[in-house]
């Protein structure tokens, strides 16, 4: 069923593709004195966005350079006879089915078709020849489908110098923002450190002194202050790296991350193979920040994680019917952006005003 799917996913793109060609013939022909203009070259430019999605390929990586207005207008106008081509060929599939049907349907009445009676020969020899025709019109919808992509990134893309000083770009911009993320986290730790099990340490080093002055009813008080000083210090080593995330893998620390929430929180994960495990990592962290985020700012009462396999890459959503306006800009989300970003993967907010929000990470496992 999926291959089915595929296929007919595939003979849509072509035919679809055909009827762009002929709508991008008469721009270019209407275009055509105007071919200076900003405005033409910015309406190519969308129309080959548009045939890159069309196409399923990424239109961010087949941007063209902004003062080269004429890439888009020379693909539009090279892949003009490619569209009619793919025209031609659902075509000739769609006659060949619809011929297939009425001969059966007048054989089925009993009736000729064309003069011919469907005599087991004849029937046998048409069969396998509409198999065989059948299979050469499909590998020519893929082989127009796989050059018109072909063409597009050929056309499209950027040089290599291009895409390799852009990619240079990426990269610093990216290990700065792992020193930013880094810095910020480690000043997380101290604050919770300072602020929390410091303070809690001096309050129980100063009820064990007055309990050794002649005050044991303030023995059970210390305790309980030792109790709760070791919990926050198991939860701020949680929050460095989570132990469990190596031996019982991303499922079961999500888990444990649902059950320390003070907001209800339903964790579905289904991985077909475990991940590498800086994108482990990276997954884990989004859902924590995600999670907490929630708990704490926006009012959340239920708080719902999906992580799944989508072809090479992890896909992590965090959805809460929270109050919403969540600022991607502060702190935590920042932080998550460019730790997700340090992995060549996307990071998207949505939160408008009232809800609910969601928090979409995909990280490459390639």
């Amino acid at each position: 069923m999926p291959v089915a799917l595929e296929g007919l996913r595939l003979l849509g793109a072509v035919a679809l593709g055909a009827l762009s060609a002929v709508a991008e013939l008469m721009f270019l022909l209407l275009a055509l004195p105007f071919l200076g203009n900003p405005n033409v070259s910015a309406a190519a430019r969308r129309l080959a966005r548009l045939e890159a999605r069309r196409l399923r390929l990424s239109a961010t990586t087949l941007q063209a350079p902004a003062e080269d207005g004429g890439r888009p207008v020379r693909y539009l106008a090279a892949r003009i006879p490619v569209g009619v081509l793919g025209g031609l060929v659902v075509a000739v599939l769609v006659f060949g089915v619809w011929t297939v049907v009425r001969m059966v349907a007048v054989w089925s009445r009993g009736e000729p078709f064309d003069g011919m009676s469907p005599t087991p020969p004849l029937v046998a020899y048409l069969g396998v020849g509409g198999c065989v025709a059948l299979f050469l019109n499909l590998s020519g919808v893929a082989g127009v489908h796989a050059l018109e992509r072909r063409l597009a990134r050929r056309l499209l893309s950027p040089d290599r110098t291009q895409a390799l000083e852009r990619r240079i770009a990426e990269l610093a911009e990216s290990r700065a923002g792992i020193v930013a993320a880094v810095d910020s986290e480690r000043r997380r730790i101290e604050r919770d450190l300072h602020d929390g099990l410091q303070q809690r340490l001096v309050a129980l080093s100063m009820l064990v002194g007055r309990s050794k002055r002649g005050r044991p009813e303030l023995l059970e008080q210390a305790h309980q202050e030792a109790q709760q000083a070791l919990a926050e210090l198991r939860e701020v080593a949680w929050r460095v790296y989570p132990s469990g995330l190596d031996s019982l893998g991303l499922g079961e620390a999500l888990a444990g991350v649902a059950e320390r929430s003070s907001v209800p929180v339903t964790v579905a994960c289904d991985l077909r193979r475990r991940p590498p495990m800086p994108v482990e990592t990276a997954a884990y962290f989004v859902v924590c920040e995600a999670v907490t985020n929630a708990a704490k700012h926006a009012g959340a009462t239920r708080i719902a994680v999906s992580v799944h396999d989508q072809q090479d890459a992890l896909v992590v959503r965090v959805r809460d019917d929270g109050a919403g306006g969540a600022d991607p800009g502060g702190s935590g989300l920042s932080g998550l952006a460019r730790r997700v970003a340090a992995l060549d993967g996307a990071f998207e907010v949505k939160s408008p005003p009232g809800g609910p929000t969601l928090i979409t990470a995909v990280l490459p496992c390639g």
